[in-house]
């Protein structure tokens, strides 16, 4: 019997507070799942750190071996220095002497970087008024980019997406959940052709030291905003036409950001999907049941304010007995 009631109350008490459970399991899944990539990616990469660090080791030491009118300490004075350049986007190398950080295409193109919050991290601002500026530009930049996003998806979702699944439930008879899949599939298909495979043959072509696998790695990093910054194209030395090869790169990035929004809002709009965020939501309490609740207490309130006195009183003397005959007893 008591195993029967706890069972019973444990499921009861599951099912009041269902949303609140699926969010508890969502938020230790993505820990899982988060704890899976660190784990993934330090047995992959830790290996190939250890042989860079060697091989770079062997390097020192070779070079010092070769040249011992130079110390040890000069020399990390001088790796330093340069490293710190490098992530400013400053190299020595006498091949990227020849390009220059802050030209007005390769401003242009950091600027989309900063707006899209991709941010490749390949260029910084040197100065303490260029970092001061860059923090101004982005407070109100990027607020104004989510706006102009957001406003062209708007428009574009009505020719991309509502008018094609009208059309095909209207006239054709489809149902309507059906042709949305197949729309939003049809739509995310032509997406990574158009904006990830092309390209990416494009960028290996283009670039020497790229290959195919790498290209479409640019891509993706890229136009989901993670923007690591490993890759970034038109940085060669021997570039042709980089001026008009970052203004391309430039509109590619901002297209590119703008479909996979119109991808992402149509799959958004599936019905599956919608019932699926709605398990994690917590219930909004409808406007019926607070006048319910309202009126149920101020009935509850007036009954017991109509009451006469004398009611109060036969009610209180008549707890009182029963309790002194309870301590008789």
């Amino acid at each position: 019997m008591l195993q029967s009631l706890a069972s019973n109350s444990c499921v009861r008490l599951i099912q009041t507070h269902k949303s609140t459970w699926y969010f508890i399991s969502l938020v230790l899944g993505y820990i899982l799942y988060l704890t899976f990539g660190a784990v993934v990616f330090s047995s992959v990469e830790l290996p190939y750190e250890d042989l860079l660090r060697q091989e770079l080791r062997a390097i020192k030491k070779q070079f010092l071996q070769e040249n011992e009118c130079i110390s040890e300490e000069r020399l990390e004075r001088f790796l330093k220095r340069a490293l710190d350049a490098s992530n400013y986007g400053v190299s020595i190398l006498n091949n990227a002497s020849v390009n220059w950080n802050w030209d007005f295409t390769s401003a242009l193109f950091f600027a989309s970087t900063v707006l899209s919050t991709t941010g490749y991290g390949h260029t910084a601002p040197l100065s303490d008024g260029g970092k001061a500026f860059c923090i101004v530009y982005s407070v109100i930049g990027i607020p104004f980019t989510l706006l102009f996003l957001t406003a062209v998806v708007q428009r574009i979702m009505v020719f991309s997406t509502r008018r094609p699944i009208a059309y095909f439930h209207t006239n054709w008879g489809f149902s309507k959940p059906l042709v949305a899949i197949v729309h939003a599939v049809t739509l995310a298909v032509l997406a990574v052709c158009c904006f990830f495979l092309i390209p990416a043959a494009i960028f290996s072509a283009l670039e020497d030291n790229w290959n195919f696998l790498e290209s479409f790695y640019f891509c993706f990093i890229s136009l989901s905003t993670i923007g690591l910054g490993d890759y970034v194209p038109g940085e060669a030395a021997n570039q042709k036409f980089r001026e008009l090869y970052k203004v391309g790169i430039t509109v590619y990035l901002i297209l590119g950001l703008i479909v996979m929004l119109v991808v992402l809002e149509t799959f958004c709009e599936l019905q599956q999907l919608k019932q699926l965020r709605r398990m994690f939501y917590l219930k909004k309490e409808k406007p019926q049941d607070r006048v319910a609740i309202l009126d149920h207490d101020h009935l509850s309130f007036t009954a017991v304010s109509d009451r006469s006195p004398g009611q109060h009183e036969e009610k209180a003397h008549g707890l009182v007995l029963t309790h002194d005959s309870q301590i008789f007893q």
